[in-house]
């Protein structure tokens, strides 16, 4: 059925055009910190979306100021139970003599406590940019940050930095202990190892989609089937070798972001990201290449069957 061939055939080129654009292109991965920035710039780094709350250590219960001196100089919180030396539970209430120490010296004043509220986020300490990151490459998203655009219009910062392929060792604090330094030098080579494969796989996928859509081409102009199968064989190859870059791919994203430690690696809650149109497009075509696979085996076969039904039995025989 050249039907069939020459749909495989037209979308296995358009499956090639979208995995081009998405090795082109550097919008894989991307992260938006203007909400994170606007809010370590306010007073105090309190965050105010719907579903948090604030649980500062000295607003917790049985701390602070809720609680009174007793005749041993102990110290108990108001509307406690305590047990006494008799084993018997005795509730202290509020103008309770044994709890309030009418007998006793005053007790000192307690230590000023801090202002909760006022504690700057950790993550605010870090610098976060919008960035955008393909395979290639990471760069700054225009418009995001003026802090950042003034920085690259005078030079001092790039726009983009490239994505190594080789690995080069991190500078490292020298007050790290062993073993959480031996886990990063692990973690950049297990990073390493997984952006090599994406890119590896995916060059893979579109070199072995490019070689069958040339096969399925000549086999339609020469009218030969078994061409017209390779090339579906070879499509579904490539589909398989895009499968297994892409999945390396978000497994390596999902790897960074979960490097130990977290306050190094992690990203924080109020930074928006996720993958953009890049990867979209890889996976738009690698459904375009399984189906025109699929199209291209078919098609030999249909074929076949109709040649088949048409033939005479004498002509059967003479064969």
């Amino acid at each position: 059925m050249r039907l069939l061939a020459g749909a495989g055939l037209c979308l296995a080129l358009a499956a090639l055009a979208l995995l081009a654009v998405a090795l082109c292109t550097d919008h894989w991965y991307e992260t938006d910190a203007r909400r994170h920035r606007d809010r370590c710039r306010k007073p105090g780094g309190k965050r105010n979306d719907p579903g948090y709350m604030y649980t500062p250590g000295q607003h917790l219960p049985l701390r602070g100021a809720h609680t009174r001196t007793t005749r041993g100089g102990e110290l108990t919180p108001m509307g406690v139970r305590r047990i006494s030396k008799l084993g018997d539970p005795v509730i202290l209430n509020k103008g309770d003599p044994r709890l309030t120490g009418a007998h006793d010296p005053p007790p000192p004043p307690p230590p000023p406590l801090s202002r909760p509220y006022l504690a700057v986020d950790s993550h605010c300490s870090r610098r976060f940019n919008s960035t955008v990151s393909g395979l290639w490459r990471r760069c700054h998203r225009e418009g995001f940050d003026k802090d950042t655009e003034q920085l690259i219009l005078k030079g001092i910062v790039g726009r983009c930095t490239s994505i190594r392929y080789h690995y080069t060792s991190s500078s490292l604090p020298l007050n790290l202990p062993i073993n959480v330094t031996k886990t990063i030098r692990q973690d950049e080579w297990h990073a390493l190892h997984l952006r090599r494969m994406t890119a590896g796989f995916i060059g893979m996928a579109v070199a072995i989609i490019l070689f069958g859509w040339l096969i399925g081409v000549l086999g339609c102009c020469k009218q030969h089937d078994l061409m017209q199968y390779v090339a579906g064989l070879l499509f579904l190859m490539g589909g398989t070798c895009c499968i297994i870059s892409l999945c390396t791919c978000v497994a390596g994203i999902n790897f960074e972001l979960s490097r130990y430690p977290r306050y190094v690696y992690g990203l924080p809650e109020d930074i928006s990201h996720g993958y953009g149109w890049s990867m979209f497009c890889a996976w738009g075509g690698l459904g375009l290449t399984l189906l025109s696979g699929f199209l291209c085996t078919l098609a030999p076969s249909l074929s076949a069957s109709q040649s088949a039904v048409h033939k005479s039995r004498q002509e059967n025989g003479a064969v």
